[in-house]
């Protein structure tokens, strides 16, 4: 786990400016850095630079950017190879010098070519130079667990693990994308391609970019495709698991070799213990196959209706680990606020990154590796909101129906949708082919789009669900959450949360056998009758007693409402000053000071109140903390 940049370019970087831009995110690899600058024709050059967490082969054979045996090959590396014992088996004409996966990937590359990322089973970023090829690949993992951003400007290639060292290379343009910040302020996070800057882009999951270094510059940047959570979900529907004993046993083992290839590190390994169905089988799984006691680690709340703590402990003491928690106070979180924009350095303002820092901060103290549940409501339909779906695909037709009465010729549409109950007018207006799956209350996308003074602006919803070819509205909605939730929001919340404090988290749920196994099961093995992850659930049962994981899904809460309409209610107030709201040109400014104005008067009670109002301003509230420390 570390962090990684770069840059192909004419623009003159010295050796010393690539090391500060390297040491910007020095926090994502605290043990060890480097970096390496190549002339290039044509007057350019390339520089790969990489901070390092130190968890496989700790020793100096491990330090990057790391050369192949002969000098050809180039490499720097965030993340980790899970199956690279078994392709070091593979490997065996090439003259390894270390025990890493680093060195395991150059031999692959050697052997495979770019075919080599196929059979590759990890989490990881990663930028590989061929000086016989004259080519820079770029790769990222399936499902997006590690971030990398690329920039392409005046000619010249600049590509990191985050921000930060782009922001700190020479002449970056800190220009604000106007269309993205309503999808941000209603989702609370930047979906892949976009960024926040013009010009800056992520690279989506499962793709690698092939830049070209022996043509004519400027160099264009080619975006490869090489896994998609389509293809791939079609693809293992062609073998269908149809008997549940079956795929009970099945998906344990695969479960099991995920777990246990997750345990592989020269630090301690340990688990987030939240005492829910997915970390509880996680650490279950950890328990049964590592040789000494499994370190695990939860956080709780003194609010009980909030509190997890309690079943992360009993599940702890069933399962015999050596078991830490601490009780959060409302002032330990509210104290990370300020460090919110550094270490999530694109407006982000998913609040459980407070929590999720805060047990990072307890776990580092004694492991450098965590073992998290990720994953498992995507992949197997635990999410609230599946059920809702559910119900809105049976009520579609009816809707349908209503909606076309309301709009027949000397019909009052406005009076017929006052005197229809709220989930009625909800499902009526839910039209749109290509966003049937995310249905909600118009009026907060509307007011997202108010909010921001931009008349092209990007939509709001995701406009492109039907491309994943399936009627099932539940399964859809996970095929989607999988593209742009889980991907954008709940691990790059987990990756900066971890990377803060020098944390490499894991995901054994995400594995690329357990997501492809995991799309061959029926959907009726993942939801029936309102029973959501039933086959996840039976596999836990064999582990845990069902009275122990049986209860309602709770999660990690921030008292937001609170903070705004108290703590933080100056900063809230200073940030929709007219004057400034003007000058900085991204909001419109009458419509933002009239909601937080409405937002804090009504706090007691009213339409103000409401949890996608406080959303929405607490989205406003992180993105002006971010603009207030990176453009101010």
């Amino acid at each position: 786990m570390c962090g990684i940049c770069g840059f192909v370019s004419r623009q003159k970087i010295s050796i010393d400016e690539l090391h500060e831009m390297n040491d910007a995110m020095a926090h994502r690899g605290p043990d060890d850095r480097g970096a390496f600058i190549l002339p290039l024709k044509d007057g350019y050059s390339m520089g790969l630079a990489q901070r390092r967490l130190s968890i496989v082969d700790l020793s100096e054979h491990g330090h990057q950017p790391m050369h192949s045996f002969d000098e050809r090959v180039t490499i720097v590396f965030n993340g980790e190879i899970y199956n690279f014992l078994e392709l070091r088996k593979e490997l065996t004409g090439y003259p390894f010098k270390s025990s890493s996966d680093t060195e395991v990937i150059i031999a692959a590359y050697y052997k495979w070519g770019v075919d080599f990322i196929n059979r590759l089973n990890g989490m990881f970023a990663l930028a590989i130079h061929d000086k016989k090829a004259e080519a820079l690949y770029l790769f990222r993992d399936r499902v997006g667990k590690k971030p990398l951003y690329y920039q392409v400007e005046d000619g010249n290639f600049y590509f990191a693990s985050e921000l930060k060292p782009l922001m700190k290379r020479p002449r970056f343009k800190k220009d604000i994308r106007k269309d993205v910040l309503s999808r941000y302020l209603f989702h609370q996070y930047i979906c892949h391609p976009d960024s926040i800057f013009e010009g800056v882009r992520m690279l989506p999951p499962g793709s690698f970019i092939h830049l070209n270094l022996g043509i004519q510059p400027p160099f264009s940047p080619k975006i490869n495709k090489y896994w998609d959570v389509k293809d791939a979900y079609h693809e293992m529907r062609k073998a269908p698991v149809t008997n549940y004993g079956q795929g009970i046993t099945e998906l344990t083992e695969i479960l099991k070799k995920a777990v246990a290839k997750r345990l592989i590190a020269d630090v301690p390994i340990g688990t987030f213990l939240s005492g829910g169905y997915d970390s509880s089988l996680v650490t279950a799984l950890a328990v049964q196959i590592s040789e000494t006691p499994v370190k695990t680690f939860s956080i709780g709340f003194d609010d009980e209706s909030h509190n997890e703590a309690k079943y992360a402990k009993a599940v702890a003491k069933y399962l015999g680990t050596d078991h830490t928690e601490t009780y959060i106070t409302e002032d330990e979180m509210f104290a990370l606020v300020d460090s919110i924009p550094h270490f999530y350095d694109e407006p982000f303002a998913d609040a459980s990154q407070i929590p999720s820092m805060l047990v990072s901060e307890l776990a580092v103290k004694d492991i450098k590796v965590a073992l998290s549940g990720d994953g498992g409501d995507e992949l197997f339909c635990g999410y609230n909101i599946y059920q809702k779906v559910k119900q809105a695909q049976l009520l579609d037709f009816t809707g349908g129906i209503v909606h076309g009465f309301a709009n027949l010729p000397l019909i009052n549409k406005l009076e017929i949708e006052r005197r229809l109950p709220f989930n009625v007018r909800v499902i009526s207006a839910n039209r749109d082919p290509d966003k049937k799956v995310q249905f909600g209350a118009g009026s907060y996308v509307h007011m997202a789009e108010k909010m921001v003074d931009c008349e092209t602006g990007q939509d709001v919803i995701y406009p492109f669900e039907r491309r994943y070819e399936v009627k099932n509205w539940q399964l859809r909605r996970m095929l989607l959450d999988i593209e742009t939730y889980m991907c954008a929001d709940i691990l790059q919340k987990v990756d900066r949360a971890s990377m803060k404090y020098g944390l490499e988290a894991r995901c054994p749920i995400l594995d690329k056998d357990v997501i492809e196994y995991s799309f061959r099961l029926p959907h009726q093995f993942k939801y029936q009758s309102g029973n959501k992850k039933r086959i996840l659930k039976d596999i836990a049962y064999k582990y845990i007693p069902r009275e122990l994981l049986n209860r309602p899904k709770v999660g990690f809460t921030v008292p937001l409402d609170k903070w705004m309409r108290g703590s933080l209610r100056s900063q809230l107030t200073d940030m929709v000053n007219k004057d400034y709201l003007r000058n900085q040109g991204l909001f419109n400014a009458d419509y933002i000071i009239n909601l937080v104005n409405d937002y804090l008067i009504k706090g007691d009670g009213g339409p103000a109140s409401g949890a996608n109002y406080s959303r929405l301003v607490w989205s406003f509230f992180t993105f002006q903390k971010w603009y207030n420390y990176y453009i101010d």
